[in-house]
């Protein structure tokens, strides 16, 4: 049964198009044939559809029953080798992959193809990085809260010289994972840029349009370095998830996401009613 490629409407309009980006906006992601044929292979895979040993049809076959391009195919078939998930016999075909004992993290290539989608990586980020930055609260070094703080005149200086600061803001996470004294954290920050590199250049474009957002940005780094340094746990976490979620409220305030659905939004006032910021912190 041919694989249906198109944009499934239940995911909402394509990142940077419709109602709240606007026709002809900012594309966050390309979308890409390859991408849709690989995810829906793998969701074969891990369906049971295709099993382990199961010749996967020839690469005339594919095209021909999914409308697709040939080069569309191999692209597809070569992103499921790197996963481990299908192998090549010479002479033979490619087959379904032996299931691994262990099973590397991945997401759907398409999951920043929605607003909707981004939001929900964004959620997963909040619920990580608030207890990521209460663990660095506890275990930082001087040394590492020094970093924190040139990692903050790093996205000042890059914001300053008219860069997008992505790299840098990035790196700011990134240090606050390293200052838990856990490898793990930093490796898992690292893991989920991929999916956050494009949704936070518009997202960063988006505070840069309005001064009173990167002023709100800029507070809610420093109020979390700020309790990082005090080693206050509490304060840490909830500047963490304040941040976050206020970068959301920013994107509502834009016009780039509805305000409706937000899912995180009763949890978090939960956290903070639980661990409340100084006055006038995060909120704007």
């Amino acid at each position: 049964m041919p694989i249906d490629l198109r944009p499934d409407a239940r995911r909402g309009p394509p990142v940077g198009t419709g109602a709240a980006g606007g026709a002809g906006g900012p594309g966050w992601v390309t979308e890409r044939l390859s991408d849709r044929l690989a995810a829906a292979l793998i969701a074969q895979i891990d369906s049971g559809a295709l099993r382990p040993g199961d010749r996967l049809p020839t690469e005339a076959q594919l095209s021909a029953r999914h409308g697709v391009s040939r080069s569309v195919v191999r692209e597809a078939v070569q992103r499921i080798k790197s996963r481990g998930l299908l192998l090549s016999r010479q002479g033979s075909g490619v087959y379904v992959a032996p299931a691994p004992a262990h099973r590397s993290l991945a997401f759907d290539p398409t999951v920043l193809e929605s607003m909707q989608a981004v939001v929900q990586v964004v959620e997963l980020r909040r619920v990580l990085e608030g207890e990521i930055a209460a663990l660095a609260a506890e275990r930082s070094t001087r040394a590492q809260q020094a970093g924190l703080k040139r990692s903050l005149k790093a996205i000042d200086t890059a914001m300053a010289s008219g860069h997008d600061g992505v790299a840098e803001d990035m790196a700011f996470h990134r240090a606050i994972g390293e200052a838990t004294g856990n490898p793990q954290f930093g490796r898992l920050l690292a893991f989920l840029e991929q999916y956050l590199r494009e949704a936070m250049r518009v997202t960063k474009g988006n505070e840069a349009r309005r001064e009173d957002f990167m002023r709100q940005v800029r507070e809610e780094h420093r109020a979390i370095v700020e309790a990082i340094e005090a080693r206050d746990v509490a304060k840490a976490r909830a500047a963490a998830v304040n941040h976050l979620f206020n970068g959301e409220e920013r994107l509502v305030q834009g016009g780039l996401i509805e305000r409706e659905g937000r899912a995180a939004t009763t949890a978090v006032r939960t956290l903070r009613r639980r661990a409340p910021l100084p006055a006038g912190r995060g909120r704007k």
